[in-house]
């Protein structure tokens, strides 16, 4: 397993679809994620530090794990079948629960817990940006910047 951070999410044009981009922590690849409108408000809500005035979905999983003493130890994407991916959740002492991966970021953000990918699926799945496009991982982060999770409604 690679550990994983998520460099954040934006739409794809012009299918006006949200991906998730994900990099490797100590390496080069990139693993792009297609997901839906909801988790990519999730998202874009936790990486900038909205606290909406009632909990959301993921806000309410993680307030239950702890409530259960369960604590989510980790998210492991475990496998690409058909261009769908798979993912684990790992809670507590063991526990091992099947989760789509974008709901599984979204509570890996909010829990602090780890995002780790299989070897198999990076070398799948996973993209180097050549150093000439670098700068479009720049733009990319800019975009970010900018970005609302409003702009993922619809």
């Amino acid at each position: 397993m690679r550990e994983l951070s998520v460099v954040g999410v934006r739409v794809e044009l012009p299918s006006n679809q949200p991906i998730v981009l994900l990099k490797e922590v100590d390496g080069d690849r990139y693993l792009p994620i297609w997901i839906g409108a909801v988790e990519a408000t999730a998202i874009a809500y936790e990486q900038q530090g909205v606290k909406p005035p009632r909990p959301l979905t993921h806000d309410l999983m993680r307030d239950i794990l702890t409530a259960l003493k369960a604590p989510l130890r980790g998210v492991e994407i475990v496998e690409m079948k058909e261009n769908i991916f798979y993912a684990d959740l790992l809670l507590g002492e063991g526990v091992r629960v099947s989760a789509r991966p974008s709901d599984s970021i979204a509570l890996a953000l909010r829990a602090g817990a780890p995002i780790r990918c299989a070897e198999q699926v990076l070398a799948e799945a996973g993209i180097i940006i050549p150093d000439e496009q670098e700068d479009e991982v720049e733009k990319f982060r800019e975009f970010l910047e900018q970005v609302t999770p409003e702009d993922f409604a619809g």
